[in-house]
């Protein structure tokens, strides 16, 4: 009864109103100290809220943590956990009284930090913190947070929202189905978040081009690591899947199941946030380093060979990375702080500081033609070699030919190799002025229908032009010779790994013959 519930509060409002002013006074110093801007306003609970409270969660009284109340609003999500820490550096907080509903927004896309502490006159004293935006959502609701957008204009878009709301509302009163209530929840009302669905309905708040595996990592770390497959609305989907608001996304997960390096990787678009990115490095890391180290150093053996760069040396690319021991290195690889792709990458990027540590510095004039540089001779023609196809980033050097000009080929090709006379041999590099260069690939897979239209897909998804197709078979297996017109290394290296990601498709790499 009220009578009852205002003998335990034990103080007459004033006193209460008093005590909180005190406590805003504390916080308000502190946060100055900090260098953090904020509005603080508090106000003590009515009875008949308290008695609402205790109603409806079953507590008793001494459960009831929010009889005193403060709400601090600021500008910035990052500041709102910053004046967390604050508020419990300041005064002890009560175990299981924290939630995070910035993290998890409720249904009806409140957000909020609620905290309950111990105050300074060792009673309770509850904290809400939140944004300025996230106050206009749980003060007037998601619609007037739309409306405030607009800028407070008449919009049809704005219109059409409110009128879709109310269709919406209508309907839920008439289905008894959950499902089929979530399932019309898909909208383009939220243009910079995607809001997804558990299948239990919880709202999951994620960047726009969030995955499955994103997904996967806000519900629950094991979750993530765990998984091996999606659902989006009872389909199938791959796990490079970008979620839109209002799918309702199941994450298959097994015992045997963990996280994949190819994650990590950018160019295959698996993860989007950092926060799932941090925990799959976080799960890598956790493993043995011995298995790492050996498990990067069988990486960049592939990489180097699927790029027909044998060549070069671990170390070299070590040290392009600006790594003094070849096992830091080769561990970062294994735990995914180094991919594939950025290998290829960082070949092409410092391939003229590349040859200058790996090839004798070659003395001036050097003479431009056609993006290859030729040792203290101007006016001659180049051409690249047919025999080893030289690309961009790997050594060269030029054999000068009666009539032809010179030929450029690979430094381990092996008609050079075989010269006895070594005479018409000539220093060349790689210019700035370079154009396409032909490169053969060569993919082995079991063969199927649709295949050589995917890998044409992959091909001109990336503006590469495809001026070859040779196709062999046998039995079951296909092997596909495809020339392409490749710019550096790093794009090679980028198609031949979306190549290797399709279906039935055993290895795909540059072809040396």
């Amino acid at each position: 009864t009220y009578a009852e519930i205002a003998s335990l509060i034990l103080e007459r409002r004033p006193e209460r109103e008093a005590s909180i002013q005190r406590h805003i006074e504390t916080l308000k110093r502190k946060l100055v100290e900090e260098g953090i801007e904020a509005e603080i306003t508090g106000r003590p609970k009515h009875i008949y809220s308290i008695y609402r409270k205790m109603q409806r969660k079953g507590v008793p009284f001494s459960q009831v943590y929010d009889v005193r109340g403060i709400r601090v609003i600021t500008q910035t999500v990052p500041d709102c956990y910053r004046i967390l820490g604050v508020v419990h550096g300041l005064w002890k907080p009560i175990p299981g009284e924290f939630d995070d509903y910035i993290a998890t927004p409720k249904d009806n896309m409140y957000q909020s930090l609620h905290t309950a502490v111990v105050g300074d006159d060792g009673k309770t004293l509850e904290v809400q913190i939140r944004t300025w935006e996230m106050h206009r959502i749980a003060e007037y609701g998601i619609a007037a947070h739309w409306r405030y957008k607009e800028g407070g204009k008449r919009d049809e878009v704005f219109e059409a929202k409110i009128a879709w709301l109310r269709s919406l509302m209508e309907w839920r009163q008439e289905v008894t189905d959950a499902g089929e209530f979530v399932d019309a929840m898909k909208t383009d009302v939220f243009q910079d978040r995607v809001y997804a669905f558990t299948p239990k309905g919880k709202i999951i708040d994620l960047p726009v081009g969030a995955t499955p595996i994103d997904f996967a990592y806000y519900v629950h770390t094991e979750i993530g690591h765990r998984c091996r497959g999606a659902k989006v609305n009872d389909r199938w989907v791959g796990l490079d899947y970008q979620l839109r608001t209002g799918d309702r996304v199941e994450i298959i997960t097994s015992k045997r199941a963990a996280p994949s390096r190819d994650w990590l990787n950018p160019a295959l678009g698996y993860v989007r946030t950092s926060r799932a990115r941090t925990k799959i490095r976080q799960w890598f890391r956790r493993r043995d380093r011995e298995q790492n180290i050996a498990q990067g150093r069988e990486i960049v053996e592939r990489e180097l060979k699927r790029l027909g760069m044998e060549h070069l040396s671990h170390e070299t690319v070590a040290r392009l990375f600006n790594y003094e021991k070849l096992d830091d290195f080769h561990a970062a690889v294994g735990f995914g702080d180094i991919n594939s792709q950025q290998i290829a990458g960082k070949i092409a990027e410092t391939r003229s500081r590349a040859e200058e540590k790996l090839l004798p510095t070659p003395p001036p004039p050097m003479q431009a033609i056609e993006g290859i540089q030729i040792q203290g001779t101007g006016g001659l023609l180049t051409r690249l070699a047919r025999c080893c196809h030289p690309l961009p980033g790997d050594e060269i050097i030029g054999y000068i030919t009666r009539g032809r000009g010179v030929t450029v080929h690979r430094r381990d090709c092996p008609n050079i190799l075989r010269l006895r006379n070594t005479e018409r041999l000539i220093e060349v590099s790689w210019g700035t002025r370079l154009q396409t260069v032909p490169v053969t690939i060569r993919i082995t897979a079991y063969d199927r229908t649709r295949l050589l239209h995917e890998i044409s897909g992959i091909i001109s998804a990336e503006n590469i032009n495809m001026a070859a197709v040779n196709v062999g078979r046998r039995k079951n297996i296909v092997t596909l010779y495809i020339t392409v017109e490749i710019n550096d290394i790093a794009q090679l290296s980028r198609v031949l790994t979306k190549i290797e990601r399709l279906p039935n498709v055993f290895e795909a790499r540059r072809h040396m013959g």
